[in-house]
C-alpha cells in the first residue's frame, strides 16, 4: 500500500514565497515553519509539496503530485487524535 510508505517519508510544502529575498516560507509534515533558499526547491510555487529525502550525501527535495495533500490529511488526523484526548 503506496499510502502507507509515503507517511514515513517527511513532506514540507511551501507556504509563501519571498521572490525579493529569494526564500521560500515551509511547513514541514512535524508543524514546524522555517526559511529555505527557494533555488533549493525545484518548480517552487506557493502550495508547492516536496518528499524529503535525507541520505549520506545530503539532502534532497523532490517535488510531490500530492504531498500537499498528504500534510493536510496528516495536520487533520493529527487534530483528531488531539480531540480524542481531550
Amino acid at each position: 500500500d503506496m499510502g502507507s510508505l509515503n507517511e514515513l517519508v517527511p513532506v514540507l510544502v511551501i507556504d509563501e514565497l519571498d521572490n525579493d529575498l529569494g526564500l521560500a516560507e515551509v511547513e514541514d509534515s512535524l508543524g514546524r515553519t522555517f526559511q529555505l533558499p527557494k533555488e533549493w526547491l525545484p518548480m517552487a510555487a506557493e502550495g508547492a509539496a516536496y518528499e524529503i529525502h535525507v541520505t549520506e550525501a545530503g539532502v534532497r527535495f523532490v517535488f510531490s503530485e500530492g504531498g500537499a495533500r498528504l500534510l493536510r490529511e496528516r495536520s487533520k488526523q493529527t487534530l483528531l487524535d488531539f480531540s480524542d484526548e481531550i
